[in-house]
């Protein structure tokens, strides 16, 4: 009898035939989606024309902060450079920004307009991943909401009072572990705008995409310790609770909805093996499709960890969102028909929604602000397919062309919403019928509660 054995200093590499298996499933559903189309005028043919003009006359400068940002690669609420960045490309195109606004030192807030009528907010995050660098692409997602938001003062710069409300520019840090949004939400950012758009770097231009709800639960055990030989019965085993509360999460997923996510790591769990562990802990991502699967969810798991304390004798203590829940993003599909007919004009065509698998889904901050408010989070290709967010590839591929060209469209795009949006008033009605008939604003900071 033979058997073979493989190196076992190394992992086994994973196999990619689902990946593979499922771009070709997402070609043929696009081919047989067809277009996502708007039934609205949106603005002037003449004032979007003005508006391709004036982004090609600042397209080198949102090239250059494209670039500048990626280089400086600062995480959540250190991105002192890249918000000043930001700041200083503005005021030389004659924009004063207010930076430390809402309470966050590295978050900022512009405004372009009439100041009457209605407000719509562009949104641009730039904080990075530690160790990663700009693996999620917001380089990219900063350099199309400044592009966007230049676009537009130029085109009312040209030409005066070509703006029939108010466009504002918030810069968002802190999106990656942190919700950024939420603080500001919290600090008394957007309450200045009716609705908001952003988006966000991917390996496909789409429409839309599943975003999960997340929350972060920490969980701690106390036992007593003993010598681990001598004494072993005078203890109660922090570790063993850890242990246990692993295992029920994993027996949980059987019954858990096939999209919902829940992924851990112990922090801690004992000093030495002759010592009964006195404390030990897991770190939980807990996410869901719904804000109230999420809700449901979180229930589950908290009787988990009460269920492992009760089974060892240990104490638990359950703590969640040391940084705030990020909600699921609700897609408001009236705006997002008017960035897809704007994509098309710059030689793109985003795939509709339920074309992408929802089963590769992330969490993004933004979700806190489509309950608050109508909003769009799309997607714009700036990689191949295959290469994932939070790599370095993918750092890699937010300061290649491809990722420039993208942010040029990507910024034509926004600004040509936010224009729509604030000329074509039955559009604008369609977008806040379509939010209130999805349950209107949300009491986001008190959800959970």
């Amino acid at each position: 009898m033979t058997s073979s054995h493989r190196d076992l200093s190394a992992p086994t590499e994973p196999n990619d035939f689902y990946l593979r298996t499922m771009a070709e499933d997402t070609a043929r559903r696009a081919a047989a989606a067809g277009p996502v189309t708007s039934p609205f005028r949106g603005a002037p043919e003449a004032l979007t024309e003005h508006l391709a003009e004036g982004l090609a006359a600042v397209g080198a400068d949102v090239t250059a902060l494209l670039h500048e940002i990626h280089g400086y690669a600062e995480p959540a609420f250190e991105e002192v450079r890249s918000a000043e960045a930001i700041v200083r490309l503005l005021a030389a195109h004659g924009i004063e920004a207010e930076l430390g606004t809402a309470g966050v030192s590295t978050a900022l807030r512009a405004r372009i307009g009439s100041g009457e009528g209605r407000s719509m907010g562009i949104l641009a995050e730039y904080d990075a991943l530690p160790g990663i660098g700009h693996g999620c692409g917001h380089n990219v997602i900063a350099a199309t909401g400044v592009g966007a938001f230049l676009a537009l003062a130029a085109l009312e710069k040209a030409r005066p009072g070509s703006l029939p409300g108010t466009v504002v520019l918030y810069g968002t840090p802190a999106e990656e572990g942190h919700a950024g949004k939420e603080v500001m939400a919290r600090g008394g950012a957007f309450t200045d705008i009716d609705a908001a758009i952003m988006l966000h770097g991917y390996g496909y231009d789409a429409a839309d995409q599943v975003w999960l709800g997340r929350r972060l639960l920490d969980v701690t055990f106390t036992g007593v310790p003993a010598h681990a030989s001598a004494q072993p019965f005078m203890g109660r085993n922090a570790l063993d609770a850890v242990s246990l509360m692993y295992q029920g999460i994993g027996l949980l997923r059987q019954q858990m909805p096939p999209i919902d996510r829940i992924h851990a790591v112990v922090p801690e769990g004992g000093t030495r093996p002759s010592i009964v562990t006195e404390t030990a802990s897991l770190q939980f991502y807990i996410r869901s499709k719904y804000p109230e699967t999420l809700k449901d969810l979180s229930a589950r798991v908290e009787d988990i960890a009460r269920g492992a304390a009760l089974m060892t004798g240990a104490g638990v203590d359950i703590s969640w969102d040391r940084h705030p829940a990020n909600l699921p993003v609700r897609t408001n599909s009236t705006l997002t028909a008017r960035w897809c007919e704007r994509e098309r004009e710059r030689g793109r065509n985003p795939l509709a929604a339920g074309v992408l698998d929802e089963s590769i889904a992330a969490s993004t901050d933004f979700g806190n602000v489509s309950f608050r408010m109508p909003g769009i989070h799309p997607l714009l290709k700036v990689s191949d397919s295959d290469v994932a967010l939070h790599t370095r590839e993918f750092a890699e591929a937010a300061v290649t062309p491809a990722a420039e060209a993208a942010a040029l469209d990507g910024a034509y795009g926004l600004a040509g919403v936010a224009l729509d949006y604030l000329y074509d008033d039955a559009l604008a009605d369609a977008v806040h019928e379509e939010f209130e008939s999805a349950g209107g604003a949300v009491d986001v900071p008190h959800f959970f509660d």
